[in-house]
C-alpha cells in the first residue's frame, strides 16, 4: 500500500516540477552558466519547497495554508520583485565565469534563493489540494501515509531537476560564450516577464 502512495506521490512531484515556469528557466540559465551542480541545487530548492507544500496539503494543516493563502499578495510582490531583480542580472551577465554567485557560497545560495522563490507561490499549495483529490487521496489516512506521500513528492520533483540540469549540462561543453551569452538575455528577460507578472497578479487581487 506505502509503496502505491509513494509512486503516486512521485508521479505528482514530476507532473507539478515538469511545467517550464521561472523555476525552470532559472535552472537551465545556472546549469548553463554555473554547471550541472549549480543547476541541481536550484533544482533541490524547488523540490523542498514543493515537498513543503506537498506535506500541508497531505497532513490538512489548513491554518497554515490559510495563512500562507492570506499572505499571498506580499509574497507574490517579493517574489516577483526578486524574479526582475535575477532577470536583469542574467541580462547582464557576460557568461565567462564560472557561477553567478560568489566561490564557496553558490550552491547554498542557489538551493536558498530557490527554496524562497517557490515558497513565494502559496497558489501551488491549491495545486497539490487539486491533484490530491484527483488521485483520490484526499487527506492521507495516517502519518505513515502522509509521510510517504510527501517522500514520493520530493523524489519525483528531484529526478525532473537532475534530468533537467544534466540535460544542460551535457550541451554546455558545445556552446560558444557567444551562445552562453545569448541564453542569459533570453533567460534573464523571460525572468524579468514572470516577475512583472507576478507583481502584476498581486496588485489585481
Amino acid at each position: 500500500m506505502h509503496i502505491a502512495v509513494f509512486m503516486k506521490g512521485l508521479a505528482i512531484g514530476f507532473a507539478i516540477a515538469a511545467p517550464v515556469g521561472p523555476i525552470g528557466v532559472l535552472c537551465i540559465r545556472r546549469s548553463v552558466d554555473g554547471g550541472p551542480r549549480l543547476g541541481l541545487a536550484t533544482g533541490a530548492g524547488a523540490a523542498v519547497a514543493d515537498s513543503l507544500y506537498g506535506a500541508v496539503a497531505a497532513f490538512g494543516l489548513t491554518a497554515i495554508s490559510s495563512f500562507l493563502v492570506g499572505e499571498r499578495f506580499w509574497l507574490q510582490l517579493l517574489g516577483g520583485l526578486f524574479l526582475c531583480f535575477l532577470g536583469s542580472k542574467s541580462m547582464w551577465s557576460r557568461g565567462d565565469k564560472a557561477a553567478p554567485f560568489p566561490a564557496g557560497a553558490s550552491l547554498f545560495t542557489a538551493f536558498a534563493s530557490t527554496v524562497a522563490l517557490t515558497l513565494a507561490n502559496p497558489a501551488t499549495i491549491l495545486s497539490f489540494v487539486a491533484v490530491f483529490a484527483g488521485f483520490g487521496l484526499g487527506r492521507s489516512p495516517g502519518y505513515v501515509s502522509a509521510a510517504t506521500l510527501v517522500a514520493g513528492v520530493f523524489t519525483g520533483s528531484l529526478a525532473w531537476w537532475l534530468i533537467l540540469s544534466q540535460g544542460v549540462g551535457l550541451f554546455k561543453s558545445r556552446l560558444s560564450p557567444g551562445w552562453v551569452h545569448g541564453i542569459n538575455r533570453v533567460s534573464g528577460g523571460a525572468l524579468i516577464g514572470f516577475g512583472v507578472a507576478a507583481v502584476l497578479a498581486a496588485w489585481r487581487r
